[in-house]
């Protein structure tokens, strides 16, 4: 089904708010196999509102919109769909009863313009809102469809999960199915470049590349009759792309991969700490968001001057007068004295040039990420090449993971 999205509100023209509902719906609405054609969005001007639906009504036949539902004056979404589609409007007596018991819960009045959100057009199939006071609807004339959502992107979601999406299931000719993937270590164009077998003239399953920073993840899916025939469809897809790639691949189920990893340490009963210079603690803020993270891990060290990786580790003084601090040497010492120190299982570590400066004879992304685990300790080499601080840091992030990573799996 073709499919536009119609943002309302002033504050996103102005950059105030970040658009960020407008993602989360193409993404849910691409899954379930409705063709997004156009994202629009539109101040909150009533004339330019309804011309802007008309325009999405001219070229689709689903227009989701999100925001100007509330109780303001300015707030007018749902006034102007119910007056492009022919429909007077009426007051919800759920939503009054809602609006009454939200108010007495919190020890509020409620002030008389709340009373507008209680209106909606006749005939709609209303999205009542647990999440907030503007409930949703749903409105469809003549074989087009208008969905209206509040802009809030918590009661945004809250509704999709609980009315918007089983609705839309009705204009489901077939069932669909998928899986993310998600790999690590190999660049978008040479990932399309090495699956081009399974890309090229690909009808159903469908696989499709995107780029993160730092890693890229790969979507298969399918539409068939039956949801059972679709899994198939794309479990045998995957199978094909596991020979290809399958050294790259952390994840078949669009996990994080701090969560793949804190959940194989978990699973195999290991303990881990870290030593970092240049990512300051980064590592262990990632594996400490995964709930159960402390079964994992313990303790981690911030050794951001040389001072502190001699002290606190203790990394010889002389092998980084030897070897400078940012060295494969250093890297290895740092993982072997936090493991060490901690007593852990594993250690990993991180010394390098996150930028946008670097030391004569370096450049910024340069560094090297030690690993220590039973009797083994090693490095790896990373050099990206920007000058970028953030990024870099959160590509070194992500390096350190994924040596975990290879060394458990």
């Amino acid at each position: 089904m073709k499919t536009s999205i119609l943002a309302v509100g002033t504050e996103l023209l102005f950059g105030q708010t970040v658009n960020t509902n407008a993602s989360f719906l193409s993404d849910k609405l691409n899954h379930m196999g409705f063709d997004v054609m156009y994202h629009f969005v539109v101040g909150d001007n009533p004339a330019r509102l309804k011309a802007k639906l008309a325009e999405a009504f001219s070229d689709t036949d689903l227009v989701i919109m999100t925001g100007g539902l509330g109780p303001t004056q300015d707030d007018l979404t749902k006034e102007m769909v119910a007056e492009y589609m022919g429909r007077d409007m009426y007051r919800d007596d759920i939503v009054m009863d809602m609006l009454a018991g939200f108010f007495e819960k919190r020890g509020r009045k409620m002030t008389e313009n709340n009373v507008k959100q209680a209106y909606l057009p006749e005939g709609c199939t209303p999205f009542y809102n647990e999440s907030g006071t503007a409930p949703g609807f749903a409105l469809s004339v003549d074989g087009k469809t208008a969905i209206c959502l509040p802009g809030p992107p918590r009661e945004l979601k809250w509704l999709w999960d609980h009315g918007v999406r089983a609705y839309l299931e009705q204009f489901m000719d077939k069932k669909m199915f998928y899986r993310v993937i998600r790999t690590i270590g190999i660049g978008e164009s040479d990932l399309e470049t090495v699956l081009m077998p399974v890309i090229d003239g690909q009808t159903d399953p469908t696989v499709a590349t995107y780029a993160k920073e730092g890693e890229c993840t790969l979507r298969v899916a399918s539409q068939r009759d039956t949801i059972e025939e679709a899994e198939a469809a794309v479990n045998e897809m995957i199978k094909r792309i596991d020979k290809l790639v399958g050294e790259y691949i952390y994840s078949y189920d669009d996990e994080n991969l701090n969560e793949v990893v804190v959940r194989i340490l978990k699973e195999k009963g290991l303990t881990i700490t870290s030593a970092e210079s240049c990512t300051s603690g980064l590592f262990p803020a990632a594996i400490t968001d995964v709930a159960g993270a402390s079964e994992v891990m313990s303790s981690a060290y911030i050794t951001y001057s040389n001072e502190s990786k001699i002290n606190e580790i203790g990394v010889p003084a002389e092998l980084i007068d030897k070897y400078g601090v940012v060295s494969p040497q250093v890297a290895e010492a740092m993982a072997a004295g936090a493991k060490a120190r901690a007593g852990a299982d594993i250690a990993v570590s991180v010394t390098g040039y996150a930028g946008p400066d670097a030391d004569p004879g370096h450049e910024a992304g340069e560094a090297y990420i030690g690993f220590a685990m039973g009797d083994t300790v090693g490095h790896h080499d990373i050099l990206t090449s920007r000058n970028d601080r953030r990024w870099n840091r959160n590509y070194l992030l992500l390096r350190m993971l994924r040596a975990v990573y290879l060394l458990i799996r």
